[in-house]
């Protein structure tokens, strides 16, 4: 059995939006996180897996169909097992689709694929600012959005606003060549301890010690408390994905229902037992009303919990 789960991100979008610009980006500007690649085209010769040689830690390819439609769920999960079995372990797998995959059955396939190595960690659409095509391609089951080439798009705003139309509450990320901080995506090992030795100053980690201002910006928020939360509330306020938050990291406290390590990635939630007391949460997204976040985490603790509100959780726990 697999000791660690490895978080298997995706990333979609039209051709020439920028998927490979994004993937190589994250490749050069990893800070120490181990990343393996599934590269797939529809091309006899697969020029992505080519422009990603040499950076990329392991690196698996589908040179002849996409992941989503020329290749079944169990081969699919074969692959990405093969990835999460390499050793040094890797800290995340991304999937790069090609231009044609839809992001919706992309997202299914890996989802879907019953394996311990390996867990869906989101779907990341990259959308051309100049050339949007068709918007609801994908939008509606991003859990990220990077609105690519801006410094060149005349309407940004325009398309931004679309997308938010679309699904109001997907961060939205404005960019050109597809930069954004890798930390938004995925924590620095120095933050990913196994969960028991996990410290607060670690989960929030200081970002303005790497930080590359010319990323765009992404907002980080803290909630601590020492009253417990509401397991049944907890869970339907991360639900309900309040407006432009991506992840949620941190512990929260049940009471006599224990203390977890929660990770939230877009729509993928996993709880993991954890010893200890108190509430240490970190939220990272854009465009967050942070007051009204903090109310919500707060709602939680108002309301005492009844013998049955852990059993919506049963399924996120691992």
């Amino acid at each position: 059995m697999h000791a660690v789960s490895v978080p298997v991100l995706a990333i979609a979008g039209f051709l020439g939006a920028g998927k490979t610009t994004l993937l190589n980006h994250l490749l050069r500007n990893s800070r120490g996180v181990r990343i393996g690649a599934l590269v797939n085209d529809f091309g006899a010769v697969n020029i992505d897996a080519m422009l990603v040689a040499g950076q990329v830690d392991a690196m698996a390819s589908l040179s002849n169909g996409c992941i989503c439609c020329a290749v079944d769920a169990s081969e699919a999960a074969e692959m990405l097992g093969k990835l999460a079995a390499v050793r040094p372990a890797l800290d995340l797998i991304v999937v790069e689709a090609s231009g044609v995959a839809e992001p919706q059955v992309l997202a299914r396939t890996i989802a879907t694929a019953e394996d311990d190595r390996f867990h869906y960690a989101g779907l990341v659409l990259v959308v051309d600012a100049v050339q949007p095509a068709d918007l609801g391609h994908g939008v509606a089951v991003a859990d990220l959005v990077v609105l690519n080439k801006i410094s060149e798009a005349p309407d940004d705003d325009v398309v931004a606003a679309r997308i938010r139309e679309l699904n109001p509450r997907v961060p939205v990320l404005p960019t050109d060549f597809a930069r954004i901080d890798p930390e938004l995506l995925i924590d620095p090992p120095v933050a990913r301890k196994p969960p028991a030795q996990l410290s607060f100053d670690e989960l929030l980690h200081d970002h303005d010690d790497h930080h590359d201002h010319h990323h765009p910006e992404y907002q980080s928020m803290q909630f601590c408390t020492g009253d417990t939360v509401n397991p049944r509330h907890f869970l339907q306020f991360l639900q309900g994905r309040p407006q432009g938050l991506y992840r949620a990291k941190g512990f929260v406290d049940f009471g006599p229902n224990g203390r977890f390590l929660v990770q939230l990635v877009g729509s993928s939630l996993r709880f993991h037992r954890s010893r200890g007391r108190g509430t240490e949460l970190v939220l990272i997204g854009t465009g967050m009303d942070v007051a009204a976040l903090q109310a919500g985490l707060a709602d939680c603790t108002r309301e005492p919990a009844d013998d049955n509100a852990m059993l919506g959780l049963g399924k996120y726990i691992v």
